[in-house]
């Protein structure tokens, strides 16, 4: 949903997931795929399957990372500040809609 609602926004959007597939137009990439200049990273995965997309996420380096609920991560938010990212708690669908994304 969260996809769909970017999009129709006229947002760039690139999915990563455990699995390859579609949503609508975007295609799900299963690998961590090189990007540049991403601005939001936006997390639903609990904290343990965040494990192996730390180094990415860094590596990524956007401007702000999304923690929807159920995906706050301590470990994860600690790596974010040492590397002076900004991350909220919140979720990406309800930020849509109040116009604050």
């Amino acid at each position: 949903m969260a996809i769909k609602r970017l999009i129709n926004r006229g947002l760039w959007v690139v999915g990563i997931g455990s699995r390859e597939g579609n949503v609508g137009d975007c295609h799900i990439y299963s690998t961590q795929i090189e990007l540049n200049n991403i601005h939001t990273v936006s997390i639903y995965l609990n904290a343990k399957n965040q494990e192996g997309y730390y180094d990415y996420i860094i590596r990524l380096n956007p401007k702000r990372v999304i923690f929807n609920p159920g995906s706050e991560n301590v470990n994860l938010e600690t790596l974010l500040i040492k590397n002076k990212i900004f991350f909220e708690r919140a979720c990406t669908l309800v930020l849509l809609n109040l116009n604050q994304y």
